[in-house]
């Protein structure tokens, strides 16, 4: 093999290493994780687990938080509106089959809750189809709780370089002072989530 054989079939190689370094993956427990070539965008999976709960001592509070509402573009929400209470974050897509599975434990957990102090928001994230798919999700599945409309993602930002934000579902369960309490790198079901967020209401 000549000199420029061996250097092409090398730079084939690495061409090939680097597209599977930055692949997109696609599973079941949710639907979009991605890394770049240099790792770069947050540990996917922090040590290996996609479920984190953080003691009091060890939380981050969350910086301002606020998009426009999925159901009204003059409409503005921000998780300052629910100073005081417990907020369980969720991030989805229309076109994401795990949210379409947890949605009806979200809905059935924010309804058990809702009168002991807490709040859920959804966050719509990479909604190429626009505000009407959005919309149709959020009916289709009969949620209740109002969504912020952000395709970019730009929410997310406030939450903290230290969490993953490129897992699709994705849950933070917030304490009373907005500090991340727990993190769900997968779809979460209704009993799990209510015992996080029993446990949380539990803090003094």
């Amino acid at each position: 093999m000549t000199r420029s054989a061996r250097a092409a079939r090398t730079a084939t190689r690495r061409a090939l290493a680097a597209l599977i370094v930055g692949v997109v993956a696609v599973t079941a427990a949710g639907c979009v994780q991605f890394t770049d070539q240099s790792g770069k965008g947050g540990v996917i999976a922090p040590n290996g687990k996609t479920k984190h709960f953080y003691e009091p001592g060890k939380r981050s509070t969350v910086g301002t938080l606020t998009g426009r509402s999925v159901a009204d573009a003059n409409t503005r929400i921000s998780l300052s509106d629910f100073a005081g209470k417990v907020v369980v974050i969720n991030v989805w897509g229309s076109w994401c089959a795990p949210c379409r599975i947890e949605s009806p434990d979200l809905e059935r957990a924010y309804v058990a809750t809702k009168d002991k102090g807490v709040q859920f928001l959804g966050i719509n994230v990479r909604e190429t189809a626009g505000d009407d798919a959005a919309r149709d999700f959020i009916a289709s599945q009969g949620l209740t709780y109002p969504s912020i409309y952000d395709p970019p993602g730009r929410t997310l930002l406030a939450i903290g370089e230290q969490y993953p934000t490129t897992v699709v579902p994705m849950t933070f369960v917030l304490d009373r002072q907005h500090r991340v309490a727990a993190t769900y790198l997968t779809t979460v079901a209704e009993k799990e989530l209510l015992g996080t967020i029993d446990t949380v209401l539990k803090e003094q």
